[in-house]
């Protein structure tokens, strides 16, 4: 639900509400209103005595007006400078001591509105950060940034505004009522009668002033529009192109005419709502004074000049108050409705979670047996040609895979473990590299039910073996791997890792076992070494260095002035597409996954860095096991198998000889995409094939 806040020249329109705020308010239900208050529960001392300093601020800001009565009737009409000087002393103590009650009011509603949107900003964040990668790539950016920042910022308007409002001006209206029944019931009535006086001519003049704001603002979008449009670089050289100077100035000074008369409207409009409220602001004392006047005069002679004063002041006072409370069931609906914006994102799932028993292989010994289970438990696997061929654990229960890999574990830790009270040593991650097998075994997923994206997928991925995946452009491939940290799930079918489905591990594990170097290289705005030990909080120096050698950009580094300490801008902006995924590749090595996966990893890169690349890695993913997503031929017969997927399915798997032999999509990708590399020349690629 999307509800758009009206504005008035850049603030709310108070008071007044669009008509698709209209048509999404927000159901405010108990329900949704304990909800709200269930954010306020942890400061409820806090809330409470603010309530108690407003009620205090309420009663004591209508005590000054009751004690000028008297000082009007005993100190000057009686001519008591004793008792005047008294009375003057006794204002003054009170509105001082209103004043200092306003500011612990302040500071009490400030600082529940400061806690509890850090409360909820920090909920939000957390709550975002689990969110699956889909909610990122189907929800607009701009929306979430809103959520997160002005959404939750207005939220600050409950306590500090709507919410002390409404508790303020009800009491002072309330407190003004009565005192205004106990001096004289007549005149009490009179100023209930000379409200509405007050309020309808104020409402229709401000609900047209609004209107033709709106109107302007709209006005005024369109001006910036045509501005944005026809002076950036790109419409600039439409408008010379296309020999619209003529055409675009004229356009520009009718919509900015249109504005100029909206505008002339609008400013007149404000000049007579504000004598609109001058004007009947006045009626009312002028009509206490007449009717005070005749009671006094004629019909009560108790009543006093002092009296009659007073409840000219109570009723000025009650303007105030009467007017907000007409106007707060806006603010409110606006409050509730950012409220209803946040719990919206704070109700969607998580999705992918580890389950609630997850498997987390930390023993050399766990690894081992994990991988013997394989075969075991998964026989349609024993060949990389006929994976997934009879349906396969595709359709194995998940949790019956889980507790039968998590009572093989156990029963390794059992054999290998004499003293069981004596745990084993941490497994050396470098040793458990070779143990890493990947198996894809009749995936299907889709980003929605009505397209599919993989259909039936199944291959074997040999521990330390180096994959290449090719296609044409939409075959799947990147959907494919985005598979194996679990950024999506798979719709049918599994991935196992070392015999165990994916879904049954550990996510922080399994996202540690998987090392990926996307296409959009992703810096964060900081220093170089910043970025680097994003993937290893405690790395030395000298792995930093080292990494970076071996993806060939320490050189580079060493000559800037400040060296690993240099900033790389917004997003990466002060480096080249080839050095920031260099400096991708060495954070990821830096990282020392067990698989590591290259999403068109090297495209940014000039056939220099690239070879470089290619050799400083060519160690590396010997001891992994490792997925390539490439166009360069080069980065391909470096694998020690291609799998050719088009249209979301697997339709071959070889060496490149046998699928130039045996395969005619590949002999067309390599006709019309490996073999143009730049600098290749087709007979060496032939003889190194």
């Amino acid at each position: 639900m999307e509800i758009r806040i009206a504005r008035h020249n850049g603030k709310q329109a108070r008071g007044y509400m669009s008509r698709e705020e209209k048509a999404n308010r927000p159901v405010i239900t108990w329900a949704f209103f304990s909800r709200v208050m269930s954010y306020m529960k942890p400061y409820w001392k806090q809330l409470i005595l603010m309530f108690t300093t407003i009620g205090l601020s309420a009663f004591l800001n209508i005590l000054p007006a009751m004690l000028t009565g008297r000082i009007i009737d005993e100190g000057l009409i009686g001519q008591d400078f004793q008792r005047l000087i008294w009375l003057v002393g006794q204002s003054f103590l009170v509105i001082l001591s209103a004043n200092l009650l306003g500011v612990a009011e302040s500071f009490l509603s400030n600082w529940l509105a400061q806690h509890l949107t850090y409360d909820m900003r920090q909920a939000m964040f957390q709550h975002l950060l689990r969110m699956p990668h889909c909610f990122y790539t189907s929800n607009n950016q701009g929306d979430i940034m809103t959520r997160m920042t002005s959404d939750i910022s207005g939220v600050q308007q409950v306590i500090t505004s709507t919410m002390t409002s409404i508790l303020s001006n009800s009491l002072t209206l309330v407190i003004a009522l009565v005192a205004m029944f106990q001096k004289s019931v007549p005149l009490a009535l009179v100023g209930l009668l000379i409200i509405p006086l007050f309020i309808i001519p104020t409402k229709k003049m401000g609900k047209l002033r609004w209107q033709l704001t709106s109107q302007a603002q709209a006005k005024e979008d369109r001006v910036n529009g045509i501005l944005n449009e026809t002076l950036s670089v790109s419409g600039q050289l439409l408008v010379k192109l296309f020999n619209q100077e003529k055409q675009e100035a004229e356009r520009y000074a009718r919509i900015s005419r249109e504005l100029l008369d909206l505008t002339m409207k609008e400013r007149m409009a404000g000049r007579w709502f504000r004598v609109a409220m001058s004007t009947f602001s006045s009626v009312g004392p002028l009509l206490l004074y007449l009717v005070g006047g005749s009671l006094m005069m004629h019909f009560d002679a108790s009543l006093t000049v002092g009296d009659i004063t007073v409840m000219v002041v109570f009723l000025g006072k009650m303007y105030g108050p009467v007017n907000s409370l007409l106007n707060i069931q806006i603010d409110w609906i606006r409050s509730m409705a950012l409220f209803s914006r946040l719990f919206d994102y704070f109700d969607r799932d998580v999705e992918i979670e580890s389950p609630e028993e997850p498997i987390c292989p930390t023993r050399e010994g766990e690894a081992s047996q994990s991988n013997k289970t394989t075969n075991a438990t998964n026989t349609q696997a024993d060949s990389t040609s006929d994976v997934g061929a009879d349906g396969g654990s595709g359709k194995t229960d998940l949790a019956e895979l889980a507790q039968t890999a998590l009572s093989q574990l156990a029963a390794t830790i059992s054999n290998e473990a004499p003293d069981k009270t004596s745990p084993k040593p941490p497994m050396d991650r470098q040793n458990h590299h070779h143990l890493t097998e990947l198996v894809f075994d009749q995936v299907n997923f889709a980003y929605d039910a009505e397209r599919p994206i993989l259909k039936d997928v199944s291959f074997r991925v040999e521990p330390g073996e180096t994959v290449a995946i090719v296609g044409p452009s939409g075959a799947g491939k990147s959907s494919l791997i985005n598979l194996l940290p679990r950024l999506y799930d798979v719709a049918a079918g599994s991935i196992r890792l070392n015999g165990i489905d994916l879904r049954a591990l550990d996510l922080s594990y399994l996202r540690a076992t998987v090392g990926m170097v996307t296409q959009d290289t992703y810096l964060f705005n900081g220093t170089i070494r910043d970025n680097l030990l994003y993937a290893k909080a405690d790395a030395t120096d000298a792995e930093l260095k080292e990494a970076c050698r071996l993806a060939n950009i320490h050189d580079l580094i060493a000559s800037l002035p400040q060296g690993y300490d240099s900033l790389v801008g917004n997003r990466g902006l002060k480096l080249s597409g080839g050095e920031k995924q260099r400096l991708s590749i060495a954070r990821v090595l830096l990282k020392n996954p067990a698989i590591l996966i290259f999403d068109e990893a090297t495209s940014s890169l000039d056939s220099i860095s690239e070879a470089l690349i290619q050799a400083a890695i060519e160690p590396l993913i010997k001891s992994r096991t490792s997925v390539m997503i490439a166009h360069r031929l080069s980065t391909i017969l470096s694998a020690d198998k291609i799998v050719v997927m088009n249209q979301g399915q697997l339709v071959a798997q070889g060496s490149h000889q046998d699928l130039l032999n045996s395969n005619a999509l590949y002999t067309e990708l390599y006709e019309t995409q490996f073999k143009q590399e730049k600098n290749e020349p087709a007979t060496e690629i032939n003889s190194a094939s």
